[in-house]
């Protein structure tokens, strides 16, 4: 399989006082990485893709850990996660499923033993495209706080011939979480959904 060539990467980090109620004693910490790389599969059907995903395994772990380090390095700080995928117009969609593996793979292996699935979302677009990336809790899947989403773009990206391979973690629930549902204090933990 080909090797992985980055054109860019960039780190987007939000720090969320309030959304229009009273101020956080402790601000929400949204981190977002975005790696621009070469689709090797960007121009043509390719019916064999799989190999690819073992391909990006290195590149999810070295975000996730960069991700970390934003956050002041102690992964126990992190309570939700997501991640996507923007693909070039050159490509097609199941090029981006191609980030689900190894993106879901790096987090969990760097924060240890979340439970819960990582959202995905993914799409083709062309330059300056944009994506809303779910948002769930790391351990159970129903803490209902935590459902977000982080927008997540580049200017210039994805070329045609590019996609754009997307991590985020968060520091903890929405800023006014308020609707009820399961409360992280009551999660069990054990089938990453409660």
């Amino acid at each position: 399989m080909s090797e992985i060539k980055i054109r860019k990467q960039a780190i987007l980090s939000e720090e969320i006082f309030h959304e229009g109620g009273p101020v956080a004693s402790e601000p929400l910490r949204r981190v977002a990485m975005i790696s621009v790389i070469e689709n090797p599969f960007a121009g043509r059907y390719e019916p064999e893709i799989t190999g690819f995903m073992k391909t990006l395994e290195p590149l999810g772990l070295a975000m996730a850990k960069r991700i970390i380090e934003v956050l002041g390095g102690d992964p126990s700080v992190v309570e939700g996660y997501g991640k996507g995928a923007i693909v070039g117009a050159a490509g097609e969609l199941e090029h981006g499923a191609l980030w689900h593996v190894p993106g879901g793979y790096a987090m969990r292996e760097t924060l240890g033993d979340a439970k819960a699935i990582v959202p995905s979302t993914k799409k083709v677009g062309g330059v300056g495209t944009r994506l809303d990336v779910p948002i769930t809790h790391v351990d159970a899947s129903y803490v209902r706080s935590h459902f977000d989403a982080m927008e997540v773009g580049l200017s210039d990206a994805p070329r045609a011939n590019e996609l754009a391979l997307i991590l985020v973690m968060t520091t903890g629930s929405r800023i006014h979480a308020r609707v009820g549902g399961l409360d992280k204090k009551d999660i069990v933990g054990k089938d990453g959904l409660r």
